[in-house]
Formats: C-alpha cells, sequence, structure tokens
C-alpha cells in the first residue's frame, strides 16, 4: 500500500517535492510557523526560549507536492553538551535543504551573522523572514525591511506573522515556486517522521516549559515508556527526568498538585491529537547532570 501511494505520486506529472528547513536563534517563532503551515499544532511551543531540541519533519502532502517542513533548534553558541548535540540538527539543516527559511523576530538585530553567511552559502534558495509583524508599531516593519536589505542586499525579504497567519499564504506560494520537482519521499498519510512516543513525550515537555519557571524546564527530559493503544484509549506511561532531588519535589509540588496538573493539560492535548481518550501516569526521576554526559544525552536520543 505504502509503495503504491509512493508510485502514484511519482508518477503525476509536475509533481514536486523537498525539504524546507527553517533556522534561526531561539524564540522567534519557528515552530510556530511550522504548525501554522502545516495547519496542525506539531511542534510544542512556548515563550521560553530552546523549547525546540529535536529536529521535527512535518510532511506536508496535496496532489501536486509534498513539502516537508523542518523545525531545528534555535541558534545558540553552545555552553554544554545538549546545547552542542542541538545545534548539529542546526547544521544537518543546512546541509541537505530544498529551501531554506531563516526567520528573525520584529525586534532582532543582526546578532547571528555567521550564521545568516552560512545559510547564503548553502545550497539551497533562502526566504529571509521577518516574524511578528503582528506586534508591528507605525513603520517598524518597513523600517526592519530596510535595515536587513542594506546589511545583506541579495535576500529575498518577506514580512509575516506565525501566530496570526499574516503573510503564511503568500510564503506557501512562494516555497511552491521554489521546490524542485521530485517524487514523494514519505508515504502520503504520514504527518511527521516522529513516533507516537515522541509526539506524547514532546507534549508533557512543553506543558512543563509552561508550568516551571528559572532552570526547571531545561533541566527536564521526558521519555515515554509505555505506549498501549485499544480501540478507544490509550494507556501511556511517561518518566520525567530532572537533574537533582531539589528539582525533582518542585516538578511534582505540594500535594503533587504540579505533577497533576501537568499531567491533565498533557492529557487534553494528547486527546486532541490522537481523538482518543488517554490514560497518563507520570514518575519522575533524577538523572544527575544528563545534560553534559554523552552517554545519557544517547540515551535519551540526542
Amino acid at each position: 500500500m505504502v509503495w503504491v501511494a509512493l508510485q502514484r505520486m511519482s508518477t503525476t506529472p509536475n509533481f514536486k517535492s523537498g525539504f524546507v528547513n527553517i533556522i534561526g536563534r531561539p524564540n522567534v517563532g519557528k515552530s510556530t510557523l511550522l504548525n501554522a503551515l502545516m495547519g496542525e499544532k506539531l511542534a510544542i511551543t512556548s515563550s521560553k526560549a530552546q523549547t525546540t531540541r529535536h529536529r521535527m519533519f512535518g510532511i506536508l502532502t496535496e496532489e501536486n507536492h509534498q513539502i516537508i517542513f523542518s523545525d531545528t533548534p534555535g541558534a545558540i553558541d553552545p555552553a554544554y553538551k545538549l546545547q552542542e548535540k542541538m545545534m548539529g540538527y542546526v547544521r544537518t539543516a543546512l546541509d541537505d535543504a530544498d529551501v531554506i527559511l531563516f526567520m528573525v523576530a520584529l525586534e532582532d538585530k543582526n546578532e547571528y551573522p555567521e550564521l545568516i553567511e552560512m545559510a547564503l552559502r548553502a545550497d539551497a534558495p533562502v526566504i529571509f523572514l521577518i516574524n511578528k509583524t503582528d506586534q508591528n508599531k507605525g513603520s517598524q516593519t518597513l523600517d526592519k525591511t530596510t535595515y536587513w536589505k542594506e546589511l545583506y542586499p541579495d535576500l529575498e525579504i518577506m514580512t509575516i506573522s506565525a501566530l496570526e497567519q499574516i503573510g503564511t499564504k503568500d510564503l506557501m506560494d512562494r516555497i511552491l515556486e521554489l521546490l524542485p520537482h521530485h517524487p514523494a519521499y514519505f508515504p502520503e498519510d504520514e504527518l511527521t517522521d516522529k513516533s507516537e512516543r515522541f509526539i506524547c513525550a514532546e507534549i508533557i515537555r512543553e506543558k512543563i516549559f509552561l508550568n516551571y519557571q528559572q532552570e526547571i524546564p531545561y533541566s527536564s527530559e521526558v521519555v515515554v515508556t509505555s505506549f498501549k493503544e485499544e480501540d478507544s484509549i490509550i494507556y501511556i506511561d511517561a518518566e520525567i527526568y530532572v537533574e537533582r532531588d531539589s528539582q525533582k519535589g518542585i516538578i511534582i509540588g505540594k500535594k503533587a498538585e504540579s505533577i497533576k496538573k501537568v499531567g491533565m493539560q498533557a492529557r487534553m492535548d494528547m486527546e486532541e491529537f490522537f481523538g482518543k481518550k488517554i490514560h497518563l501516569q507520570t514518575f519522575v526521576k533524577v538523572e544527575k547532570d544528563w545534560r553534559k554526559d554523552d552517554r545519557k544525552l544517547t540515551k535519551f536520543g540526542y
């Protein structure tokens, strides 16, 4: 069945397919853009920087094209092993792109010139996106467009608001113009390259980012240890790892109220995503200094 679907898309005249990779510093709205272009929430989002840790594909297949959108972690100067792994995903995304979407926020200045130069040297067309134009004041959007154009005269610049989906239709039209003619890479019914367990772990991790402050979200990792699906319900067990015993206490909270809130919010999102009832159990464990340990990072899938 998979082969038949791929063969049908491969023989469609003028079929286009390719990897559209989203690059930028933390918190510019890359995951929000992926969700907007996909028309479905796949990538987790929060107002905190470095929410995205893995590279994730969103696969959009229509009659005459298949776009593989790639969300990447925000580009940073790595301070520890986890961030080194995250930056590895960014470099790979520059290497295998058919189209690069380089995102900045409306208020941004030229703080990452090396990354922009790397994108411009890549073997793919670059669309430079100024995001968060819904926050525009006066002539700010026009002024910032002029600012970037003066710095990089060869840039193709578009302005958008991923959150409000302003300019995203024009962006999609431009992507389709640049997309190469190629057979589909994935079966037409695939939505992402990530597993159901990964999606569930990310949903839980998003709720941790939303509900806790300071270092807690960054010190946390989630692993789904059991995913058992029945006709009308899915049973899920998940382990939340932190680096210190004190963080474990904060995650659980007084009378377990904090972890119950995270579980309830995560369960609601999972039920919406899977269209089934969810029975979710969470367990909090300590894995000392896991962000700095190659062996532990490998264990967690980095």
